[in-house]
């Protein structure tokens, strides 16, 4: 069986939050309500339609993990997403706080022969505009390195890996303050208390409040050249 539209992107976001949490492949309903901005029942309904399609499995108490099937849908889904990203910032010159509603749109019409030549018009690209990695054509997904900014050690050089937030006010924020994928800066101080870092970016110091340095994902040179 093909999965229809709406349930690849439930199962593309079900994958999202899965490959987060990393050592935990099960997915809460209610964490998978909350990022599709709907109902705990919707939820439940579209659960028992992708179980029986054998795109998933569920467990009470522990959530929902997808089946080999499931993502084979989930990373076809997520491919065309990122790649319409990419083709959106890089060729048609959108900002990358503009692009990520439209392409969840796109993406559900755009044939697979579009996508590949995006892909090629983009340069073939390895992350899409927030640094999240794209599948290969034959469903590959590159395992990325990085970390929490808010988690890791002072006085230590990184690159800014992946940018955890489509929130468009948070992401032209951080394009003021250079902090995009691919960026190097110094983490200089953390106040104790979750209270704010202070960071070296380009010659220049910037705060950054514990929270909103956590949706930034930051790793070496070298863990950011692996994929």
């Amino acid at each position: 069986m093909t999965a229809t539209d709406s349930m690849q992107e439930y199962l593309a976001e079900a994958y999202r939050i899965a490959y987060y949490q990393s050592d935990n492949p099960y997915v809460s309903t209610s964490a998978l309500a909350d990022e599709m901005n709907v109902s705990a029942p919707a939820v439940t309904r579209m659960v028992q339609r992708l179980k029986s399609a054998g795109f998933l499995e569920h467990e009470p108490y522990r959530g929902i993990k997808l089946t080999a099937e499931g993502e084979r849908e989930a990373l076809a889904n997520i491919r065309k997403h990122r790649l319409v990203e990419r083709f959106l910032v890089d060729v048609m010159g959108f900002g990358w706080h503009e692009v990520h509603d439209d392409a969840d749109e796109l993406g559900l019409v755009v044939s697979n022969i579009l996508v590949n030549k995006m892909d090629e018009m983009s340069g073939y690209p390895r992350r899409c505009p927030h640094g999240e990695p794209i599948p290969s054509a034959d469903g590959e997904m590159p395992r990325v390195i990085d970390y929490p900014l808010s988690d890791v050690d002072v006085e230590k050089d990184y690159v800014i890996s992946r940018v955890h937030t489509h929130d468009d006010e948070k992401l032209r924020y951080f394009s003021e303050l250079h902090l995009e994928p691919g960026t190097h800066f110094r983490l200089i101080e953390r106040a104790p208390f979750n209270g704010p870092l202070r960071l070296e970016v380009e010659g220049q110091t910037h705060f950054l409040g514990h929270e909103l340095a956590g949706t930034l994902r930051v790793c070496s040179q070298v863990e950011y050249d692996l994929i």
